[in-house]
């Protein structure tokens, strides 16, 4: 594709957003509310073409997708939009003229939400799709088109590669830019916009969990480590919303280690994992001998494995910053009460997403409002993680009104 190919797009789209303004804006949000509802259908012919063309697009195992979407589309009905739209939206606000979305991974609500979001502000959108997953993006595309002729014509799908510096530019002229990716590229992408551009961006961020002495209990371990090694296995700890490590007592990271292992086990035979590339198998086994090797020298750090590469648990002796391989790859830290919780998790704030938080009784509350005020944007029970509502502040932006050309 052409710098003006992509530009001849730009055009076309700014085009068919003219006539889409001119309809009334509840027409719109009903046909994107009727788009919804059919993706949270798990009996939709979108949902069955998804899990069936993802896997090989990208990796996961046909389990993973089928019970990740299960899980993650259950509440994103039409209705939930609608609500969204009216609370965001207090008065009809027209989007931008263009809005260039910038996709980047391979789980699918993103993209999802992505694209419908600057519709509903009725501004047309141009979509770089993410170079593992192009099949959420073409699915989404002909619901669309399936739905309402006018409004399938109001996205366009260009294949530029990410390399493709001046189609990127081209693309990058959009009024308004959607983008997510490392920090690295949504910092290069600040530096080539400027005003009255507007930059939407989600950049790197992790997620992680703490359990409290009441889920590290023998009668609740077992219930919790299931629903925590869930949320490890959904997406094979590849979004933002899975989590790398595990926070106990001191005392309890032995059981818990084993309980996660056990779980993790378990998961592999139901939902396993995806296939991986070569770089990322070395680098789970090079963080495994690391360990083994620590372990060795009288560090009490244990490690617990799966066949190949397919799931991994460290126990540390002491809570640390160390790599992160993903792929079900999980640390657990020891920590002492709360108030050191929250200051080993300090160094993190700038890109905390997600905690998964169980068993610190009356103190839960407090500790919630706490990590909140850290920097996470979801705090939730083990096993939800992977479940946000439609609703959710990613990085804190306001999932519509943060498109409007001004703030709502």
């Amino acid at each position: 594709m052409t710098p003006e190919a992509v530009r001849e797009q730009r055009d076309a789209l700014r085009r068919a957003g003219e006539r889409l303004r001119r309809r009334p804006f509840d027409d719109t949000l009903a046909v994107l509310a009727r788009v919804l509802d059919a993706w949270s259908d798990p009996e939709s012919s979108y949902r069955r073409r998804l899990e069936a063309e993802l896997p090989g697009a990208t990796g996961f195992s046909p389990q993973t997708v089928r019970e990740g979407l299960a899980l993650a589309l259950s509440e994103w009905s039409g209705d939930a939009l609608t609500t969204l739209a009216h609370r965001e939206l207090p008065r009809p606000v027209e989007g931008a003229a263009t809005t260039a979305v910038i996709l980047a991974g391979s789980i699918p609500m993103p993209s999802l939400l992505s694209i419908v979001a600057p519709l509903a502000l009725r501004s047309p959108v141009l979509v770089k799709c993410a170079s593992r997953d192009t099949v959420t993006p073409r699915l989404v595309a002909r619901s669309l088109i399936d739905a309402d002729r006018e409004l399938g014509e109001c996205i366009a799908l260009l294949d530029v590669r990410g390399d493709a510096q001046s189609c990127i530019d081209a693309l990058l002229e959009a009024e308004c830019v959607l983008a997510t990716g490392s920090d690295e590229t949504i910092a290069a992408l600040r530096e080539r916009m400027s005003d009255p551009q507007r930059l939407v961006a989600h950049g790197h961020r992790l997620s992680l969990a703490a359990l409290g002495p009441q889920a590290c209990s023998a009668a609740a371990l077992p219930g919790v480590a299931a629903a925590l090694a869930r949320d490890v296995a959904l997406w094979d700890q590849l979004g933002c919303l899975s989590p790398l490590a595990v926070y106990v007592p001191r005392d309890c990271v032995v059981p818990v280690g084993d309980a996660l292992a056990e779980a993790l086990a378990r998961l592999e035979r139901v939902l396993p994992r995806g296939s991986i590339d070569a770089r990322s198998a070395a680098a789970i086994a090079a963080e495994r001998s690391e360990a083994e090797l620590r372990g060795a020298a009288g560090h009490a750090t244990r490690v617990l494995a799966g066949s190949g590469t397919s799931w991994t648990v460290v126990c540390e002796a002491v809570a640390a910053v160390r790599p992160a391989p993903l792929h079900r790859f999980l640390r657990i830290f020891p920590v002492t009460d709360a108030a050191a919780l929250l200051e080993t998790l300090r160094p993190y704030a700038s890109h905390l997403a997600g905690v998964a938080l169980a068993g610190f009784g009356a103190a839960e509350p407090d500790l919630t409002e706490r990590l909140r005020a850290l920097g996470a944007s979801r705090v939730c029970a083990p096993g939800r993680l992977q479940a946000p509502p439609l609703d959710w502040r990613r990085d804190g932006h306001s999932v519509l009104a943060s498109l409007a050309p001004a703030p709502v």
